[in-house]
């Protein structure tokens, strides 16, 4: 090992154990939290909005005699309860497939009920049939009491007992909630890399300040200073991530098994977050190299905040770039998106989420290794000549060149 790279990671070693055992890492551990909290909790009161308006429609494959009853049976509750509260019907011939039926996605939600009214049977997917199931109950039940209305000694029906039979959701609603998993896979793609990879600049503002940044200067290279600041604050943001994760995951596997909360990805769950922690680490990489080479240009918390800003701002539209090709993962502007080195980790991350297959990431993570080089190369030359003010010697000279020898 050469002593370039041994300096940087001595560099990496005391900036990351300096960091994760002072006081403040807790506050570190706390602070991305307040927002994805906040984030997850209007996510979820709008889910809740979103399901409860969104209409189940069940398909009566059943005879027409009983499909007139429980339509009439909707209407008179739904004149008391109201549309939203109660899921749609439909009659279909008794005969029809019922994957024929529950592919037919037209009218929303498909459910299929069959058998008699006395004894229905519903089939479709857990999560649409769970929710209507009491309604359809109270439906049932309506349309049995008003056949024996009007019979002279005849007793009110029990209950209705529902028997259900669960089935997978049909491609389409597959693909819908595939990407979903796409857009909240970038989206915590992005909010980690941002929000981790800013913290860099506070802390060269502070070695700069405080003359630190110079006394390291005068003991190793700077391109090591820069990568071991670099690796340091990689470590960091994995550690927080490491222990960020584990909290959520065991929150998750606390409250509903994670197979409800979203589908799962084309290329299966392990290999989604092996490759969402690779994609952030080339992502961080990109980001940071751009930070750390833009705050050695800054003496100020308000010049880093100026420079930073249109960076930010550019992240953001690559970003939305990205998430514009969400549905379309081979389309010609999704190729693009993967391409450009910014955009490349948010697309591939929603591939991963849509398609399977792995060797297009294992292209893609080389080429993004590639970028990092470059970019990380780049900016430490602008690291290295904002710290050690390398460029005015060699201006001053090419300008005494031209003026000509003194007298």
């Amino acid at each position: 090992m050469s002593e370039w790279v041994r300096a940087a990671f001595v560099i990496a070693r005391r900036d990351y154990v300096a960091s994760v055992w002072s006081k403040t890492f807790l506050f570190f551990l706390v602070g991305p939290l307040l927002p994805i909290i906040a984030g997850l909790f209007f996510g979820t009161v709008g889910a809740d909005v979103d399901r409860q308006a969104e209409r189940v429609t069940v398909a009566l494959a059943v005879a027409p005699a009983d499909g007139a009853a429980l339509v009439a049976a909707r209407d008179r509750l739904a004149a008391r309860l109201g549309e939203d509260a109660l899921p749609g019907l439909r009659v279909v011939a008794p005969e029809t497939p019922t994957a024929t039926l529950l592919a037919d996605t037209r009218h929303g939600m498909v459910l299929v009920a069959r058998g008699e009214i006395a004894a229905p049977l519903v089939i479709g997917p857990r999560d649409a049939l769970t929710g209507a199931r009491g309604a359809l109950a109270l439906i049932y039940d309506d349309a049995r009491r008003a056949s024996v209305l009007g019979q002279s000694g005849a007793a009110l029906p029990a209950p209705t007992t529902i028997a259900t039979h669960f089935v997978a959701p049909p491609p389409s609603a597959t693909a819908a909630t595939r990407i979903t998993t796409a857009r909240i896979g970038q989206f915590v793609l992005m909010l980690l890399a941002m929000i981790l990879a800013g913290m860099l600049l506070s802390n060269l503002i502070e070695e700069k300040s405080s003359k630190v940044i110079e006394v390291l200067a005068a003991a190793v290279p700077v391109d090591a200073i820069f990568l071991g600041k670099l690796l340091a604050m990689l470590g960091m943001s994995l550690t927080g991530i490491a222990i960020w994760g584990g909290g959520v995951l065991a929150a998750v596997a606390l409250v509903v098994p994670a197979s409800e909360v979203l589908s799962p990805p084309a290329v299966g769950w392990p290999a989604f977050l092996a490759l969402g922690l690779l994609y952030f680490v080339t992502c961080y990489l990109l980001l940071g190299a751009l930070f750390l080479g833009i705050g050695a240009q800054a003496s100020t918390v308000r010049e880093v905040q100026t420079l930073s800003m249109p960076v930010t701002m550019a992240q953001l539209g690559v970003v939305a770039f990205a998430s514009s090709v969400v549905g379309e993962p081979d389309s010609a502007l999704a190729v693009a998106a993967m391409l450009f080195p910014w955009s490349s980790p948010f697309a591939m991350i929603a591939r991963a989420a849509q398609l399977p297959g792995l060797w297009a990431h294992l292209i893609a993570l080389v080429w993004q290794g590639l970028w990092v080089a470059l970019i990380i190369r780049f900016a430490a030359a602008r690291f290295r000549a904002s710290v050690l003010k390398s460029g005015r010697p060699k201006r001053r000279r090419w300008r005494a060149s031209r003026a000509g020898p003194s007298r």
